[in-house]
C-alpha cells in the first residue's frame, strides 16, 4: 500500500514537472549559424549522410546530445548520435547497413566499418503509450522496463536526462535548438537534470553515475536540485544488471578522469554500491595503503589515457583490489591451518565472487587479475633462472608495475628495493643480469661478493 501511495505521488509530482517544463520548451531557442561555433567539417561524413538522407526522404533529423554539447565546447565527439522523426523500422528501410538493437530503448545502428551511427525515435511522454505502436512498462519502483515511446521534437528533448545533452543542430539551416535552457547551463558549467531529479533517477538509476560522469569529464558541478537525491538513492544501483554496472564502471574510471570521478562517486556515495568490497576497507582519514594506491593508479590510468598509450582494466582491478585480498588471506591462513599460498588462491576466488556479483567483470579480464595477483608472490624468489622465467611470463611486466605500486603506498623499504632489483635487472644487459641472480641467496637477499683470498708469499729455501 505504501509503495502504491508513493508511486502516486511521484507521478502527481512528475505531472507538475513536466508542464512547468511545456512552459519552458514554448521559450525555445534558436542559435543562428553566425552565433554558434559548429562546422559541417567537424561532424563525421557518415552522420551527415545519414541527416541528409533523412532529410532527403522527409524525416525530421538532428545531431543531438554528446556530439553537440562537445562541439560546442570545441572539443571533438568521440561518436555522433542523431534522433529523427521516422520511426526505427522506417530506418531501417532507408539503410542496407542498418540493424534495429535494443529491447528496453529501440534504436537504429547505421553501420559504416568500424563507425556506428545511431539514430533514435523522438521520445514521447508515457500517457502515449498503449495504442500499440507506443509500449511503456513500468515497475512498482519507478524505474522504466520498457520505454518506445515516440513523440516530436518538443517533447524529446523534454525526456532526455541533461539539458546540456538536450542541444539539437539542424543539418537543414544549421541552427541549434535548445528547449531546456541547456545553452546557460554548459556556459556556466552547471549540470541540470530534466524533470523532478527523483522521479528520473527511479527511472534509470544509471543518471547518477552518469551525472557524476559529464561532472568529472567537463569539469563542471552538480547543480544542488539534482545533487541533493543522489546519497540516498545510490542503493537502486543494486537493481542494475550486473553487466551494465560494468560497463559503467568502464566508462567512469577509464576514460582519462578517473581520479576526478573517484573523488565524485565517493562524495555522493555511490562508490560503494558499484565496489562493496573496497568501500568496506575505507578510513576516516583516506590516507591507508589501499585508498593511496587506489589514488595513484587511477592518476596514472588518466595519465596513459591522455597521451594516447593503451591501458588494460585488469591491471586497475587488480591494483585496487589488492589490500582487501591480501587481508582475506591472512584471515583464511590463522583461521583455517592452511598455508599462505592456498589461503591466498581461496581468497582470490572470494574477492573476485563478490565483486562480480555487483560488476559482472568478465572472465578473460579476471583471469588476468588471477595472473598478476599470483605474481606478486613470486617476484621476491628470483635467484638463478626464476628471474628470467618470471620475466617470460605474458603479465610481468604489469605485476611489476602493481609492486611499483605497492612500495609507493606502503612506504616499504623491502619493496622499494625489490623493485629497484627488478627495474635495474630488466635494464641490464644479459651478463649482468646472469651476475645479478646469481648473487642473491637462498632467502632472496644479495650476497656481498666474496674477496679473493689472498695467497701468502712464497718463502725461499735457506738451503742455498
Amino acid at each position: 500500500m505504501f509503495t502504491r501511495v508513493a508511486n502516486f505521488c511521484r507521478k502527481v509530482l512528475s505531472r507538475e514537472a513536466e508542464s512547468a517544463q511545456a512552459e519552458e520548451s514554448r521559450s525555445m531557442t534558436v542559435i543562428p549559424r553566425d552565433q554558434h561555433n559548429i562546422s559541417r567539417q567537424q561532424i563525421s561524413e557518415n552522420a551527415l549522410k545519414v541527416l541528409y538522407r533523412l532529410n532527403k526522404s522527409g524525416y525530421e533529423a538532428y545531431l543531438v546530445g554528446g556530439g553537440v554539447r562537445d562541439l560546442l565546447l570545441g572539443k571533438q565527439p568521440k561518436d555522433f548520435d542523431i534522433t529523427t522523426s521516422a520511426t526505427p523500422e522506417q530506418v531501417r528501410k532507408l539503410f542496407r547497413n542498418c540493424r534495429l538493437v535494443g529491447r528496453r530503448f529501440r534504436l537504429a545502428h547505421v553501420m559504416f566499418g568500424p563507425e556506428i551511427i545511431e539514430v533514435a525515435t523522438f521520445r514521447g511522454h508515457h500517457e502515449h503509450a498503449g495504442d500499440g505502436k507506443n509500449i511503456s512498462q513500468q515497475a512498482q519502483n519507478g524505474m522504466l522496463l520498457r520505454d518506445n515511446v515516440y513523440g516530436n521534437i518538443e517533447e524529446d528533448a523534454q525526456r532526455r536526462d541533461f539539458t546540456i545533452n538536450s542541444l539539437y543542430y539542424s543539418i537543414s539551416d544549421f541552427t541549434v535548438r535548445d528547449y531546456t535552457g541547456g545553452l546557460r547551463d554548459l556556459q556556466e558549467g552547471r549540470i541540470r537534470l530534466i524533470g523532478d531529479p527523483e522521479t528520473r533517477y527511479r527511472e534509470d538509476p544509471v543518471r547518477m553515475l552518469r551525472a557524476v560522469r559529464f561532472a568529472a569529464k567537463l569539469d563542471m558541478t552538480i547543480c544542488p536540485q539534482t545533487g541533493e537525491p543522489i546519497p540516498r538513492l545510490a542503493s537502486l544501483l543494486h537493481e542494475i544488471p550486473s553487466a551494465r554496472l560494468f560497463e559503467e564502471s568502464l566508462k567512469l574510471l577509464q576514460s582519462g578522469y578517473g581520479f576526478a570521478t573517484y573523488t565524485l562517486l565517493c562524495e555522493y556515495q555511490l562508490f560503494q554500491p558499484l565496489f562493496p568490497v573496497i568501500a568496506r576497507h575505507f578510513t576516516p582519514n583516506g590516507d591507508s595503503p589501499m585508498e593511496r594506491i587506489i589514488n595513484q593508479v587511477l592518476k596514472n590510468t588518466d595519465h596513459r589515457l591522455q597521451n594516447d598509450m593503451r591501458v588494460n582494466p585488469a591491471f586497475l582491478f587488480a591494483a585496487m583490489l589488492w589490500y582487501p585480498l591480501i587481508e582475506l588471506a591472512q584471515k583464511i591462513n590463522d583461521e583455517s591451518g592452511l598455508t599462505y599460498y592456498d589461503a591466498f588462491a581461496l581468497a582470490m576466488n572470494d574477492i573476485l565472487d563478490e565483486q562480480c556479483r555487483t560488476l559482472a567483470i568478465p572472465k578473460r579480464i579476471t583471469a588476468l587479475v588471477r595472473d598478476i595477483w599470483s605474481l606478486q608472490l613470486r617476484l621476491s624468489r628470483r635467484q638463478g633462472k626464476r628471474a628470467h622465467k618470471l620475466m617470460e611470463q605474458p603479465k610481468f611486466r604489469a605485476a611489476f608495475d602493481l609492486l611499483a605500486l605497492r612500495a609507493q603506498a606502503e612506504n616499504n623499504h623491502e619493496l622499494q628495493r625489490l623493485t629497484q632489483w627488478w627495474d635495474e635487472f630488466q635494464k641490464a644487459p644479459l651478463t649482468r643480469q646472469k651476475s645479478m641472480a646469481n648473487e642473491l641467496g637462498d632467502d632472496g637477499v644479495r650476497r656481498r661478493p666474496r674477496r679473493p683470498r689472498r695467497r701468502a708469499p712464497r718463502r725461499e729455501g735457506s738451503s742455498e
